[in-house]
């Protein structure tokens, strides 16, 4: 090759690279540039935040914190990604995105391939209402519906809190018929499309947010048999940061979460200020948009620190709702073990953040009052009953537990059945507005009267349980022994043996009053 080829080839070599810097090089350059010619010349660091369109991440996303946060020299940003967790994930993997939304269950199951690139900042809400099951009464009324009716067809959105709603119910209610098989699923885009599939009676069960909910049950014939006003550290949104940006950009972590909380209080302080800012960003009319902001419960600064977070000794919520919701997507076979590195929770939290926007609430010159704490769920207390009350009380479903042993021919729980027992609290923690009707079982060998004295021995046994070790209410539980009066169903191919092990029980129902 001659000189003037060589140098032709470094002239065109050449050429490519200053065109391509150009193309890449100058929008940089171009930016640098209409920063420093305009008052965002200040912009200490930009934070783009990944979110959807949920209503609970409105005050995050709002104008109000946007004004606040430039303020204090920072660009907020949300950029909504329809929903599509694992692209988030990558995002912020890769540093495109400084912090992003989920909840618990979406983060668990889309962040465990890239690693967890985020760690959990703050709780934001939990859904309270704004997320139901509803259904054609006439064809599925009481979560027990879907376990006696195989061909149910269940419409509900991939991947969103609907999904996991799904997965809670088919486990903690022991709904066997929705793991395994995919025949029910009757996927939808979004809440509108899944509550079509239920009119169109494409569906036979629509899991829903707002303000779906609120038209679906407009409906004659339509019920809603769960909604999440009734669960409790279920449906969690949860503040991720990157982790290399929490590093090198810590006093704008900081900052965030301290105009963030702010805005919370300022909301929840003008209530009328909250629906006049989400109507004009939401477009909804006004009966929609009260009907949707009853539907979510925002998690003020006191609360995160002192409930979820664990400060001062208080409950560590968010650690529990992460193991529970770990356990939940096991049990439903979307892992086969905690995906969370070395099972530690605390490796996908990180509380400094908010301990010091708390640390500066509480002792600076506007302190943010602390709520009165939380009832803990399991130790909530509830009003006494009349029997007619009682009565008239709508079933919710049955929690999951295997047979409770007890000792031959006595009430006395072995240590299998405490054991039993101590698995279906965890569940029943997540359900706190529900009372429970302990029902005692027997097999059918024995004289009917023997049998009922056995089975109500049993139940109060159970009963006691529940409150001495878990400070269940007393008010909340109605112990009632059945004897052999309700035997279950003898299932096909199976043997006397196997069916006369299934009828001894002690069942925890949960029940609802209708208001």
């Amino acid at each position: 090759m001659n000189t003037h080829a060589k140098v032709a080839i470094v002239l065109v070599a050449l050429g490519v690279f200053g065109i391509a810097g150009y193309k890449f090089g100058w929008p940089y350059v171009q930016e640098q540039i209409d920063l420093q010619t305009s008052d965002a010349r200040d912009i200490k660091a930009k934070l783009v935040v990944g979110v959807d369109n949920w209503i609970g991440y409105f005050p995050l996303c709002s104008g109000e914190l946007r004004k606040r946060m430039r303020a204090k020299g920072y660009s907020l940003q949300c950029d909504d990604d329809k929903a599509d967790y694992p692209k988030r994930m990558q995002r912020l993997k890769s540093g495109e995105l400084q912090l992003a939304v989920a909840t618990i269950d979406s983060y668990l199951l889309n962040g465990a391939d890239p690693g967890f690139p985020g760690t959990i900042v703050a709780v934001i809400d939990e859904s309270k209402g704004g997320d139901a099951i509803v259904a054609w009464k006439d064809t599925v009324a009481t979560i027990e519906d879907l376990k006696k009716k195989p061909n149910v067809r269940i419409a509900f959105t991939p991947g969103s809190p609907s999904e996991h709603m799904i997965r809670a119910t088919s486990v903690h209610f022991d709904v066997t018929g929705l793991r395994g098989r995919k025949d029910w699923r009757r996927e939808a885009n979004g809440s509108p499309d899944a509550l079509e599939k239920l009119l169109s009676k494409q569906a036979d069960v629509a899991v829903v947010w707002e303000p779906d909910v609120t038209r679906a049950l407009s409906q004659p014939g339509v019920v809603k048999i769960l909604g999440s006003e009734d669960v409790d550290k279920l449906i969690v949104d949860v503040l991720l940061v990157g982790r290399k940006f929490s590093q090198d950009n810590p006093d704008a972590v900081a900052a965030l979460l301290r105009e963030y909380f702010a805005v919370i209080r300022f909301y929840r302080e003008d209530p009328a200020r909250l629906e006049q800012d989400y109507v004009e960003v939401s477009k909804l009319p006004v009966d929609k948009a009260k009907a949707s902001l009853k539907g979510v419960a925002w998690v003020s600064l006191s609360d995160n620190f002192q409930q979820w977070m664990g400060g001062g000794g208080g409950a560590e919520g968010l650690v529990d709702s992460i193991q529970s919701t770990a356990k939940i997507l096991v049990d439903n076979g979307d892992f086969k073990a905690n995906p969370i590195p070395d099972k530690d929770p605390y490796r996908i939290v990180n509380r400094q953040f908010l301990s010091q926007a708390y640390l500066q609430a509480t002792t600076g010159a506007t302190p943010v009052a602390a709520n009165a704490p939380a009832a803990q769920s399991l130790g909530r207390t509830f009003k006494p009953l009349e029997a007619k009350a009682w009565g008239a009380m709508r079933e919710v479903g049955t929690l999951k537990t295997l047979p409770v042993v007890f000792q031959s021919g006595t009430a006395e729980l072995s240590i299998e059945g405490k054991q039993e027992l101590d698995a279906a609290m965890e569940n029943l923690r997540h359900y706190p507005n529900f009372r429970v009707i302990v029902k005692g079982h027997t097999g059918l060998r024995g004289t009917p009267e023997e049998n009922l004295k056995l089975s109500q021995e049993r139940a109060e046994s159970v009963g006691r349980y529940l409150q001495v070790t878990y400070g269940v209410d007393p008010n909340r539980l109605l112990i009632v022994g059945y004897g052999s009066m309700k035997p279950l169903p003898q299932l096909p191919d199976e043997s006397e043996r196997a069916y006369g092990y299934r009828l001894p029980r002690v069942e925890l129902s949960l029940v609802s009053e209708v208001l």
